[in-house]
């Protein structure tokens, strides 16, 4: 008689499982993963969808919306389903599903590049966007203070990195990242609000921007990458769902997708009313970060720019924290380095210091979306785990799901590559009228 046991309880891939015995336990709940998918998807990116609109127009603008939307969330529901999709192995890493479907080697080498170009990417950029919003709620709040340069207020606003991201890991976080999703939904709202009490500039146009079709085609496939950048969580999915405990009764995908929709319902609430009526109020005109054109009232846009600082805080731990891990157990297995306060002092300073260094070199806040959207951010949501999970489940050829995945593949390499050439070119055209470290 063959006798029947339980399938294991889902652990860690094996290959890391030395380093995963200190890791974080896996004590979250569903609502955790709610907020920490909310900051890691609704961050800077949202203000400048208006501006992406200027460039895609309303029909082409809307579709993209709304395609952006229903794609990544597919692709969001395939990662969640793929974190256990081998019996009694956790996938907890991106790059530790690209191994297993692709080879030890070359999955390494197809993800980790992709999705450390995500979160370093993102936390570059909000280096910019947290100094620049310091700086302009200062503007507002104190009009008889002495101005000073831009650079120094994204050094003031890294500066608050260099002990958070002390904190040892995602549960440590999970109060900063709640408040960083409270103030995501809320400067979002005050964004679209403020645009309805201001109403439609004088004379607004809602004509494509006047320019050379060359350099119009640039700042379109440059709009594709800002919309990508909008839908980044997927880089850290994995990660979020590694903190949820799982059973074979009691899988941890179940309130992890419960987590996921909740989740993609605030982004809705936030993405599309800032998109829409930002681009109705002000047109073609609109500016890269759509809080910059809405004056009245002051104390509001001020407390608008202030949720922007806190909310991006909360962010880039979030997409710091597997960056810190990676380089971490980087350093115990090569190098031997003991694990400890030391370890984490000197990776986590180092990284903190490298991302305030370019965000303060290179703070093109909209070109800068366009390009890394393009670059990491539309493999990792858009097309990756359609990859994935063509290998993996192989549904029947011309079947709907097969169909869906390689629509989501075309779309996102379309958007992957066209973004990343209009991105690379506008920072490279914008550069030569920008004074470093002003």
């Amino acid at each position: 008689m063959v006798s029947s046991s339980p399938p294991p309880a889902p652990k860690e891939v094996p290959s890391d499982e030395k380093w995963a015995e200190d890791g974080p336990p896996r004590e979250a709940k569903w609502w955790y993963s709610t907020f920490h998918t909310v900051t890691a998807m609704v961050g800077a990116g949202v203000l400048s969808l208006p501006y992406a609109m200027a460039y895609l127009g309303w029909g082409p603008g809307t579709v993209v919306m709304i395609l952006s939307w229903c794609i990544t969330l597919n692709t969001m529901w395939q990662m969640i389903q793929l974190h256990e999709c081998v019996p009694g192995v956790r996938f907890d890493r991106y790059k530790d599903l690209g191994k297993h479907v692709f080879g030890p080697k070359l999955g390494a080498w197809i993800v980790l590049p992709q999705q450390l170009i995500v979160q370093v990417g993102c936390d570059i950029v909000y280096m910019v966007t947290g100094g620049k919003c310091l700086q302009k709620f200062m503007e507002i709040a104190c009009n008889n203070c002495t101005r000073i340069r831009q650079s120094y207020w994204i050094c003031i606003f890294g500066s608050v990195h260099f002990f958070l991201s002390q904190l040892p890991n995602f549960n440590s976080v999970s109060g900063v990242s709640l408040a960083a999703a409270i103030m995501s939904l809320s400067y979002s709202t005050i964004a679209w609000v403020g645009c309805v009490g201001k109403g439609r500039v004088p004379n607004v146009s809602y004509a494509y921007k006047t320019t050379s079709p060359t350099d119009y085609m640039f700042r379109v496939f440059n709009a594709l990458g800002q919309v990508s950048f909008a839908y980044a969580g997927h880089a850290v999915v994995l990660e979020i769902q590694a903190t949820i405990p799982s059973t074979p009764e009691k899988p941890s995908r179940v309130p992890m997708w419960k987590g996921a929709v909740w989740a993609y319902f605030v982004n809705a609430l936030c993405y599309f009313p800032v998109a829409f009526i930002g681009y109705w109020a002000f047109g073609q005109d609109v500016d890269d970060n759509v809080l910059v054109g809405l004056e009245r009232p002051s104390w509001l846009i001020a407390a608008a720019n202030l949720m922007v600082v806190v909310h991006v805080i909360g962010s880039y731990q979030v997409y710091a924290m597997p960056v810190f891990d990676l380089m971490e157990q980087k350093m115990v297995k090569t190098w031997n380095f003991p694990p400890g306060v030391l370890l984490r002092f000197i990776v986590r300073t180092s990284y903190v210091a490298f991302t305030l260094f370019l965000g303060v070199t290179f703070p093109f806040f909209g070109d800068l979306l366009g390009f890394f959207g393009g670059f990491g951010f539309a493999p990792t949501s858009y097309f990756l785990p359609s990859i994935m999970w063509l290998k993996i489940k192989k549904p029947r050829r011309f079947s709907t799901s097969w169909l869906i995945n390689w629509a989501c593949i075309f779309i996102g390499v379309f958007i992957m590559i066209a973004s990343t050439i209009g991105g690379l070119r506008n920072i490279v055209a914008d550069s030569s009228s920008y004074e470093f470290y002003s």
